[in-house]
């Protein structure tokens, strides 16, 4: 265990018992954070700090600040590098934590673990040749989308805190250099289990299945087959975390393999952003050429990176390679079957229906082709719908004479029908233009556009007392049409 530096930090709640830290040598290189010249507290996640049973007014003077980009070690913890792989946009590389550190598993007041890691926390053995850092925007990026995704009910991991450092990051310009302190479910992605695939090494290949599967999937251990069962448990939580992305107009931007975790959690928000007139083929990332994690491509790269999950676990999921390969095509063979289960449950709460009906996806895709058409506003015209809402669009008043009728065969009344729809369908959402102006202005020490978009995505589903420019489309001309990863 690394010796904590001076000076030494106040007791907050920090309560740590580090499992991955145990593992054998081969899942992670030990290493501490490389010292930053000014740390400084940038955002204070206060609400995620009380949930982990941490005391939010311990986090004040530099101990805060040096504990958020690793010039101080907290007590209990046991920095290390995970290693992994991942298939980059289609391409196996071995990877790695390049710039981020696992301090270790914290344990909250309920028994739940969660990773606590430093993002751009200096160099480890998988970078690369990289700085190992990270610039303040892509920080404060991640920490407004995910603290947004956890607003919407999305499972995400979040964030507890972005530090400054005082130092320049050298990308294609100066930056100011900035430390994200990241709490997840876990760090295990589909690529870690592709590392060991690919060195051949069965023996931690199954070290990693049957850790996974005790602390993602406690449940599928009483399974005659408990690996398979796991592997079951892991497309069916992504499938339901894509239609739930679908379901907000959310565009992951790099669904790389090393980007999937097995927890289902969403995680690394990159070149993410939400899409404003709906289009399926809509692609933000500048690196993105050819539409690979276009948003209505998600669910396909979804079952894509689960056949590169499965094609890792055959070594360990059956003795027989012919039976191990038949398990692992049925539980992929499902994925389609479940994407679709859990999709039209979200677009029936979108459409404020409480009960099933044969004709429910063909009213769905109809109105979505409709939006496609006439480049409505994928956020906006859900929000706003209403069955007896004038139109001077005959081709949207025949879907809406449709929908009234579909709505009318069910008990539920008009008020409970726009409850449903108004908890399904945000008001706000972190429009590309707004966050992209608060993160300008927050690279010149202006932080009041961002604390505004934060507070009103607490509480996205809630309209009340927002400004106009918060919950209307983007206006002409100002639409964000590229995003940046960042590295």
């Amino acid at each position: 265990m690394p010796t904590p530096s001076e000076p030494v930090a106040p007791v907050i709640g920090w309560h740590f018992d580090n499992s991955y830290a145990r593992l054998p040598a081969p899942f992670h290189s030990r290493v501490n954070p490389t010292p930053v010249a000014e740390p400084g507290l940038v955002l204070f996640n206060r609400p995620l700090a009380l949930s982990l049973g941490l005391d939010p007014a311990a986090f004040t003077g530099p101990h805060a600040a040096a504990g958020f980009t690793g010039n101080m070690i907290l007590d209990g913890a046991e920095p290390i590098a995970q290693a992994y792989a991942g298939h980059q946009f289609g391409n196996l590389a071995r990877l790695g934590d390049g710039r981020a550190i696992l301090l270790g598993e914290h344990l909250s007041p309920t028994g739940q673990r969660f990773d606590i890691q430093l993002k751009g926390s200096g160099p480890t053995p998988y970078s690369r040749r990289g700085d190992g850092r990270a610039a303040l925007g892509p920080m404060l990026r991640e920490y407004l989308i995910s603290e947004a995704m956890h607003g919407f009910g999305i499972p995400t991991t979040r964030s507890l805190a972005v530090a400054s450092t005082g130092e320049p990051v050298i990308r294609e310009q100066t930056l100011p250099g900035a430390v994200l302190t990241r709490v997840a479910a876990s760090h295990i992605r589909v690529g870690t289990f592709e590392y060991f695939a690919a060195l051949g090494d069965t023996d931690s290949l199954r070290i990693l299945a049957d850790y996974t599967l005790r602390r993602h999937y406690p449940e599928a251990a009483a399974s005659e087959h408990p690996l398979l069962a796991m592997l079951h448990g892991v497309v069916d939580r992504q499938a339901s975390l894509i239609a739930h992305w679908m379901r907000v107009g959310f565009v992951h931007g790099v669904m790389n393999t090393d980007n999937m975790a097995l927890s289902g959690e969403t995680i690394d928000y990159g070149p993410c952003a939400f899409i404003d007139a709906y289009n399926p083929a809509t692609v933000f990332s500048s690196i993105d050429y050819h539409g690979r994690y276009a948003f209505g491509q998600q669910p396909g790269i979804a079952g894509w990176n689960l056949a590169r999950l499965a094609e890792a676990l055959l070594p360990v999921l059956h003795a027989n390679p012919e039976t191990a390969l038949a398990q692992a095509n049925e539980a992929l063979a499902t994925f389609a079957e479940r994407f679709q289960h859990h999709w039209i449950l979200v677009m029936r709460s979108k459409l404020g229906l409480f009960t099933a009906g044969p004709e429910d996806a063909a009213l769905a895709e109809e109105l979505l082709r409709w939006m496609h058409q006439t480049r409505a506003d994928y956020t906006y015209t859900f929000r706003n719908l209403a069955p007896d809402a004038s139109s001077e669009d005959s081709g949207f008043t025949a879907w809406q004479q449709r929908w009234a009728q579909r709505l009318s065969r069910q008990p539920q009344s008009r008020e409970e029908v726009a409850q449903l729809m108004n908890t399904n369908n945000p008001a706000v959402i972190p429009r590309n233009h707004l966050v992209e102006a608060a993160l300008a202005a927050a690279t010149e020490n202006n932080l009041t556009p961002l604390e505004r978009l934060l507070t009103a995505l607490a509480d996205p589903y809630d309209e009340t007392g927002q400004p106009p420019e918060l919950l209307n489309p983007p206006p002409p001309g100002t639409p964000v049409c590229r995003t940046f990863c960042g590295t």
